[in-house]
């Protein structure tokens, strides 16, 4: 192996990785991180864990150098660093990797390895030879087999994150923080990934894993940093916790509260769908009533997605029927479906569902375009009010409507979907896994909306692959298995294991 592949600084055996005392951080006088401490022990996965706004984020900031904070201090094996941006912290082994990873599309797998200050030259000229052995090195310690000459572009989401980690191994990360490392990938690319950490771990590397998956942090972590409010609640050994006890230190209250009580929904029956077919969709049909949330569970390629497509009119359907109070509606078109009164929230909001480098109210008038305009000219005033109204109703966390969504939370971008859909007051709501990626207080916020929005009648179809989420918020619960329906529960009555029966095609 390449030498400077194998060059690691030595550390000073007996001191924490990395320590942080007393860090806090204001903007505009409020305290996002207040008197927060934490400590990383070298060869551990160390799980940092809150609901958003917890301070999560500019807690790592400050670590990774992106923000100096007002008071505290970080120490690096013992010794005391400040830095002043993101590249003095690589320098010194302290590198994070975002969910929006920061893969440039359009060069190599080896050049996206390599790239910036690691790139070797002679008289100026990069040297390929051993660019390309280096970036191999570094992929063969994380034991990848990905073409070097491929570009980024065309790889799978597990692919450019194990990249992204073997360019963090090219800077001698020994600090590695990994937000939401897992919400593109798939449960066979959750294992390939686990590998790979647990296998960084042995060699001695610091972990830092945020996530809202709670379950992937008890099978990988090994101690959890909790934060609510800018403060940290508690630190502990993931072996001393339970989901129920960290999501009761997370927000302040206990798991079983998180669902809101399910209210009685009628009779009428106001949504049919017959004989659905899609690529994977295969002769699907069922109703919802009036006031009814109706879950779709299913394992990955199940077609569950692919369901709410068609519906929506996101995807042309090769035959079946929609009714909505009997009329038939099945759309041609995602306009089609909204002017139905069908509207879907997709799954992949940052990409799908909102436009990140433009402000909320943009956002919210986007599928609501005739409501704020009168002879061909929006009305600001319509846009405003309009917008006001959004963020009050759905309690988004933000400056102003001026705000650009792409500097929200997760959890506040889903709103700003939401809010644009439900100003068209739908007839039928589609949700696809509407709680990706969130923290589990806003995970009761959603809960709660999308419960008052059952209560004033409207039809909801849910799907998501949390089973707890479907039980918990749903009044009945269908299968779909390699595309079609497999059974159909009352979510009250049922358990996760009779749904894990159904997904699996198997008779419950």
């Amino acid at each position: 192996m390449d030498q400077e592949l194998a060059a690691r600084p030595s550390p000073q055996s007996g001191l924490p990785m990395l320590s942080a005392r007393g860090i806090s951080k204001h903007f505009d006088g409020v305290f996002a991180v207040r008197s927060a401490d934490l400590t990383l022990e070298r060869g551990e996965i160390h799980a940092l864990l809150g609901e958003n706004g917890a301070g999560k984020s500019t807690l790592v900031k400050i670590l990774t150098g992106v923000y100096a904070p007002d008071g505290g201090a970080v120490e690096l094996d013992g010794a005391p660093v400040e830095f002043r941006n993101v590249i003095e912290a690589q320098r010194a082994g302290v590198v994070a990797l975002y969910q929006e990873l920061s893969i440039v599309p359009n060069l190599s797998v080896a050049e996206n390895i390599m790239m910036g200050e690691n790139t070797p030259a002679r008289a100026g000229f990069v040297n390929w030879t051993k660019l390309f052995s280096v970036a191999g090195g570094h992929l063969e310690v994380l034991n990848q087999r990905i073409p070097l000459r491929r570009l980024a572009q065309d790889l799978s989401p597990v692919q450019q994150t194990m990249v992204s980690v073997a360019r963090a191994l090219a800077v001698n990360a020994r600090v590695l923080i990994l937000d939401e490392p897992t919400a593109s990938l798939t449960n066979l690319e959750i294992v390939d990934l686990f590998r790979t950490l647990r296998h960084l771990r042995a060699e001695g590397v610091a972990i830092v894993y945020v996530s809202h998956r709670l379950e992937e942090v008890f099978e990988l972590c090994d101690r959890a940093t909790i934060m609510r409010n800018g403060q940290v609640v508690a630190t502990e050994a993931v072996a001393d916790l339970t989901i129920d006890s960290v999501i009761s230190k997370m927000v302040g209250r206990r798991s079983d509260e998180i669902f809101p009580p399910r209210s009685a929904h009628e009779d009428e029956v106001v949504v049919q769908v017959e004989g659905l077919t899609g690529k994977k969709v295969r002769d699907v049909s069922l109703t919802v009533r009036r006031g009814e949330i109706l879950g779709v569970g299913g394992l990955g390629g199940s077609g569950r997605s692919e369901l709410l497509r068609l519906i929506s009119g996101a995807q042309r359907a090769q035959s079946g029927v929609i009714r909505l109070a009997g009329k038939d509606v099945t759309p041609s078109s995602i306009t089609r479906a909204l002017d139905a009164g069908i509207a879907m929230v997709p799954e992949e909001r940052r990409s799908q569902g909102v436009i990140l480098d433009q402000p909320i109210r943009e956002n919210v008038i986007l599928a609501n375009l005739l409501s704020v305009s009168s002879s061909g000219l929006v009305s600001k005033a319509r846009v405003r009010d309009l917008a006001n109204r959004g963020m009050t109703d759905l309690q988004i966390h933000a400056r102003g409507t001026g705000q650009k969504v792409g500097e929200l939370s997760g959890g506040n971008q889903q709103k700003v979907v939401l809010a644009k859909f439900l100003a068209r007051k739908p007839t039928f709501l589609l949700l696809d896994e509407p709680t990706r990626g969130i923290d589990v207080g806003t995970k009761s916020e959603i809960y709660l909306l999308i419960q008052q929005l059952a209560q004033e009648g409207a039809s909801v179809l849910v799907v998501s692959s949390e089973l707890p989420e479907l039980l918990g918020l749903c009044h009945r619960i269908v299968l779909l298995h390699e595309g079609r329906l497999a059974g159909e529960v009352a979510a009250e009555t049922a358990t996760e294991e009779q749904l894990l029966t159904y997904c699996y095609g198997r008779t419950a």
